[in-house]
């Protein structure tokens, strides 16, 4: 399985790690961490050296408490800056911004990102698979209900009896509405929104039966990095004290069918799931 971006295709024959870049001032676990374009791109380019095959870098928190919308102008003013200094330090980087915005994803990708990571997949903004499209760029598309002030809550928590198969159906169309926008179905990756418009339970549901959302034939990303259901499971409150339990989520989403993880601390994540994937693929 490969994922095409504008300017190259990769392959995902190992675990492809992304580390979060947030140059927001509230974000739920390391918001106001990078105050700066400087220290934002100090950042990534550290995740890139301690094994991180991508950067994603968000301009707008979806926190679950108290979010709220951030202008375009300021979106872009924290983000833009970012992606063009790292573009210029780093060439072979591959660049993710996580937008839910037309007008910023055509800025980003016009100074150099490869990817835009959609946490509503495309619902909240009519425009964004067109420019997706017409810079052929690669796209995550994320299982969220909502908009940005509370998709992380549980105001649109409430599922029937089969959860997970509501959400493997909500992203199936997500990726049929991309295709009648212009995308190759080898652009988009699937996320199934741990810990979004989601309890604990359902969380874990998802992620214990991802097999179903693989099996929509595109790669699947998994983004458990110091989510709630993690601190639920390992007693952990802080989200930042949670590297261990996120660790162990990722590794059973890889043995599950995931390709791609979004990770806050990249050196334990490329390290463990390296060496799981070393064993899971070994045959007999």
């Amino acid at each position: 399985m490969h994922w095409q971006l504008a300017t190259r295709d990769v392959a995902l024959d190992r675990p492809f790690v992304i580390g979060v870049v947030n140059v927001t001032p509230d974000s739920f676990s390391d918001g106001g961490r990078l105050p700066s374009a400087a220290a934002a791109v100090a950042h990534a380019e550290r995740l890139l050296d301690e094994g991180a095959d991508a950067v994603d870098i968000g301009g707008e928190s979806t926190r679950p408490r108290n979010a709220g919308a951030v202008p375009v102008v300021e979106e872009l003013a924290r983000v833009l800056p970012v992606v063009r200094a790292l573009r210029q330090r780093r060439a072979d980087a591959i660049i993710s911004v996580d937008t839910t915005k037309a007008a910023v994803a055509r800025a980003v990708l016009d100074a150099g990102a490869d990817v835009i990571n959609d946490v509503s997949a495309f619902r909240l903004d009519p425009e964004m698979g067109r420019v997706c499209a017409d810079a052929r760029a690669g796209a995550i598309l994320m299982h969220s209900r909502g908009d940005v002030a509370d998709m992380a809550t549980f105001a649109h928590a409430g599922y029937a009896t089969d959860a997970v198969g509501e959400i493997v159906g909500e992203l199936a169309n997500a990726v049929e509405w991309a295709r009648v926008a212009g995308l190759a179905a080898a652009q988009i990756v699937l996320d199934p929104g741990v810990g979004f418009a989601k309890r604990s339970d359902t969380s874990i549901a998802v992620l214990h039966e991802l097999p179903r959302l693989v099996a929509l034939g595109r790669p699947v990303l998994v983004g458990a990095s110091r989510k709630r259901f993690v601190g639920e499971l390992s007693g952990v409150d802080e989200p930042a004290g949670r590297v261990h339990g996120s660790v162990g989520a990722h590794v059973a989403a890889l043995a599950r069918g995931a390709r791609l993880f979004r990770v806050h601390d990249v050196r334990p994540h490329r390290e463990a799931l390296d060496v799981a994937w070393g064993i899971l693929r070994t045959t007999a």
